[in-house]
């Protein structure tokens, strides 16, 4: 179930390993490519002048790495889990939770890093506007990823998860460093409707089966 990845080319002539559509730049404050993670998406990067970044309302994005070979990636989910096994194929599948975990945790070990080495730390899963709902969306990505790792074996070095207001995150594969900024409430009106807007143009692409939408 693992997507293969896509080697780019940078400026400088060294590969990096790329799963992601995201953009790309150099940002001369930081003195690092910075590659934007959005929903549905995920990157894996062998590059240490790489900085993978994502904004999170209600979604959740795992940063999981290898602290020996400084391999490291960043996958970011929308909802908690696809039942139907057709998504396995779908590229867009990684809007599922375990789908981009797996995917990710896959496109690690094969590119080299040790699952028994692997440091995870995860983030978001607000639930960043009013809901009718007793068990809103951000509440139950948050609780998958933490279920997901338990089943898996797997430690979590680092989570902050739900809470009310979104997160915009900054993270270095290879040294493991994570920068982690509350956005105000301004913002979740915007990131809402951006994964509102996103989850809508997936529905129009969906062949069978169900989804569900935020609510």
């Amino acid at each position: 179930m693992s997507a293969t990845p896509q080697r780019s080319a940078s400026a400088g002539g060294e590969q990096g390993i790329h799963a992601a559509k995201s953009g790309r730049f150099f940002d001369n404050a930081s003195q690092s490519w910075m590659v934007k993670v959005f929903p549905g998406e995920f990157h894996v990067t062998n590059r240490p002048d790489e900085m993978l970044v994502t904004i999170l309302g209600s979604c959740v994005a795992a940063c999981i790495r290898d602290p020996v070979t400084g391999l490291g990636g960043m996958n970011h989910f929308m909802l908690p889990q696809g039942h139907s096994s057709g998504w396995g194929n779908d590229p867009q599948s990684t809007r599922y939770g375990n789908f981009a975990m797996e995917k990710l945790i896959n496109e690690l070990i094969k590119s080299g890093c040790s699952r028994d080495r692997m440091e995870i730390k995860v983030f978001g899963g607000g639930n960043v506007i009013d809901t009718i709902s007793n068990r809103p969306v951000g509440t139950q990505n948050a609780e998958f990823v933490l279920h997901f790792l338990e089943a898996e074996g797997l430690r979590c070095a680092v989570q902050d998860l739900g809470g009310q207001y979104p997160r915009r995150i900054h993270y270095s594969p290879a040294t493991g460093r994570v920068v982690r900024r509350l956005l105000g409430t301004g913002d979740s009106h915007v990131i809402t409707r951006e994964e509102r807007e996103y989850a809508a143009r997936l529905l129009a692409k969906k062949p069978a089966g169900d989804v569900e939408l935020f609510v």
